[in-house]
């Protein structure tokens, strides 16, 4: 499995909920996460994809870190059946 594949289902998941996953880019500030995951209801997260196994790289990490000392969630997703529980998790945010 591919990481585009996971990337492809988690915004097709996202999109059958009412929400949007827009790609996040963010020029100057590199290693940040690779999706915004905005839900109905003012509910949202960060996804990092990777290919199965693989973890995210030293820069990526500090990012991750950065964003949920913040109080943002923040997923690495490295399998399609991981996408059901996080945006479960990120719907129940009150």
């Amino acid at each position: 499995m591919r990481e585009k594949y996971i990337e492809q289902k988690l915004v097709q998941a996202v999109k059958s909920m009412g929400g949007i996953a827009p790609k996040f880019t963010s020029p100057g500030f590199d290693g940040m996460p690779d999706r915004l995951l905005l839900l109905p209801g003012g509910k949202m997260g960060f996804a990092e994809l990777k290919a199965p196994g693989k973890k995210p790289r030293p820069l990526q990490e500090a990012r991750h870190n950065l964003l949920r000392r913040l109080g943002f969630k923040v997923y690495v997703i490295d399998g399609a059946e991981q996408i059901g529980s996080v945006l479960d998790e990120i719907g129940e945010e009150s």
